[in-house]
């Protein structure tokens, strides 16, 4: 069963409706069909997962009939009228149950909700072989948006919200299709008002509890009502979230609003409406009427609130420059999956690690690299902080060591000892079997434990939770080296950096960069690679770009280098050239 079916089942099961006692509310829309095209049966058919269950019938004693071979079941999987002027000229139906009970007729027009599914036909039927007009389609088409209708206001989708009395997100979507109807293409503005911020309510939720939730809810939607005027229809999104419309004749005016509203919501706690001090943002999103989905205009207005909020400007205005950005953001977690499994997006390349002493290499970073079909070359830089707070670290971290693993194996067979270093985020260290997936792995890969290290940010390694703890303890033991990645840009001090099990420290570029330049930066890179050698780590200077910087950390006893001034990442074949030909 496709995913487009599994959700259509799901929208008729919620509405309740399979084998509920008739209804006179929906037999007289069937009355009403039988009549109009003076035809013996008519029907409100849905299409269930294995029949056709008849809410109203006129004309039929049965309640069902089989889903396989029932015109209903097209209906419902093209959501198009359909109409058969003779059932026994059908290649199809020829043979249903329906020709074979004497139908020869059939029309069925879609029962369509809004977001989408078709619940089944409203159909009349009859038993002689009969043409339809256009006109009497149509009229088809109404009844079965008159039944709709009264599915919606029987069943699942109320229009008021029960706790502030005001139109909510349905009733919004509503008036926007009239607002289309009467003034197509017109400029309007939703403003997107959140009294309290996602974070904060939770905690609210937790210290005071729901009935205070609710009344802050309600308090605000006065509060709101009252400084719009009842002129202005107030729309209740859910928590602690209301939008409202208005023409887009002033931005001036429309920032005025914006700001009046924020003030009369600040001004309820110094007037004790509620016990708290609230911090209301407000997102406006400019739009044209029938251009946009009402989804697409309450993510842009919701994506300005949220943009106040970062700015700490309290009112901020949709910027498509923002939008296609956190559209990219989208995109790449989305596309994320695709790329994994493609053959011809994601690649390694390997930048060398040499010692400061002699210049021989004795290993290198694997670094991750993501050409999208579309977007072109994305930077790790990118692409890397989305994908690690969302499930699809695991399976990106597991292509990483796969592959660098292969790769460390290969190199390994053919004579050369080098280490190969692996970044792993601390999202990997909490999952059960991170260490058990790694040294199987490298097991399977016939890989020595001394030639795959891990690199980790200060952050991972310190806020270790029991799981994490439990993973390094297990790679440690194995013989796998802990390195501390970007060391100087976290928690480092030295109360922090003895209780770290690692065994490198990778000094961050951002001081690396400055040797040769800022005398403080030299004393502080020197004070860094005393203090982890007095430790017992070992020291990796990254970004060295120019000889200077060469020069200094060689007189700072640094242990290796990494950076532009020794090569760039390659790929694995360049990586062996350059071994051959260029390192000292």
């Amino acid at each position: 069963m496709s995913t487009q079916e599994q959700e259509r089942l799901y929208a008729l099961h919620q509405l309740n409706l399979l084998d509920t006692p008739p209804c006179e509310s929906f037999d007289r829309l069937t009355r009403m069909a039988s009549q109009l095209f003076d035809l013996p049966i008519a029907a409100v058919s849905l299409t269930d997962e294995n029949r056709q269950w008849f809410k109203s019938r006129v004309g039929v004693e049965h309640r069902e009939i089989p889903r396989h071979k029932a015109p209903c079941a097209e209906v419902s999987d093209s959501s198009q009228v359909l109409v058969i002027p003779d059932l026994l000229k059908s290649s199809c139906y020829r043979d249903s149950p329906l020709a074979q009970s004497g139908i020869r007729f059939y029309a069925g027009a879609p029962l369509l909700t809004r977001d989408g599914h078709t619940l089944g036909a409203m159909c009349v039927l009859g038993h002689e072989p009969r043409a339809v007009t256009e006109q009497e389609q149509a009229t088809l088409r109404d009844l079965a948006a008159m039944v709709m209708a009264q599915i919606e206001l029987q069943h699942a989708f109320g229009r008021v919200d029960p706790l502030t009395g005001l139109s909510n997100r349905h009733q919004l979507a509503e008036d926007l299709l009239d607002l289309e109807r009467d003034d197509p293409g017109s400029l309007r503005a939703v403003l997107f008002t959140e009294v309290v911020e996602a974070g904060e309510l939770s905690a609210l939720h937790r210290t005071m509890g729901p009935a205070f939730l609710d009344e802050l809810c309600r308090v605000s939607a006065r509060c709101l009502q009252a400084t719009l005027g009842m002129q202005s229809t107030l729309y209740h999104l859910g928590g602690c979230q209301f939008a409202h419309l208005t023409e887009l004749d002033d931005g001036a005016k429309l920032l005025k609003e914006a700001l009046r509203l924020r003030r009369a919501l600040i001004g309820q706690e110094s007037a004790g409406a509620v016990p708290v001090l609230v911090h209301p943002a407000i997102g406006i999103a400019p739009f044209r009427l029938g251009e946009s989905t009402i989804d697409e205009i309450l993510r842009s207005a919701h994506g300005a609130c949220l943009d106040a909020r970062q700015a700490e400007s309290g009112v901020g205005l949709f910027s498509e420059a923002l939008d296609d950005s956190f559209q990219r953001r989208f995109t790449l977690l989305t596309d994320t999956r695709q790329a994994l499994s493609s053959n011809d997006q994601l690649h390694l390349v390997f930048q060398p690690r040499v010692s400061q002493a002699n210049g021989a290499c004795l290993g290198a970073e694997a670094l991750l690299r993501w050409h999208h079909p579309t977007l072109g070359d994305v930077s790790p830089a990118e692409f890397i902080p989305l994908v690690e707070n969302t499930p699809m670290v695991r399976p990106l971290t597991g292509w990483v060591v796969r592959h660098a693993v292969h790769q460390a194996a290969a190199w390994q067979r053919q004579g050369l000892a080098l280490r190969l270093s692996i970044n792993v985020s601390a999202t990997n260290l909490e999952e059960d079997d991170f260490a058990e997936r790694l040294l199987s792995e490298m097991a399977h890969a016939n890989l020595t434990s001394d030639a795959i290290e891990l690199e980790l940010t200060e952050s991972a390694l310190i806020g270790q939770g029991r799981a994490a703890a439990s993973q390094l303890e297990t790679l440690i033991a194995a013989g796998i080296r802990i390195a501390i990645d970007d060391f100087g840009t976290g928690y480092s001090s030295l109360s922090y950096l003895h209780e770290i099990p690692a065994h490198v420290v990778k000094i961050d570029r951002c001081f690396i960069s400055e040797l040769g330049v800022n005398p403080r930066t030299e004393t502080l890179v020197k004070s860094m690679i005393t203090m982890a050698h007095d430790l017992g780590y070992s020291v990796v200077a990254e970004g060295v770009e120019n000889a200077r910087a060469h020069q200094l950390l060689g007189s700072m006893a640094c242990d290796e280098i990494q950076g532009y001034y020794i090569a760039r990442p390659m790929r694995a074949d360049a990586f062996e050239t350059w071994l051959k030909n260029d390192c000292h």
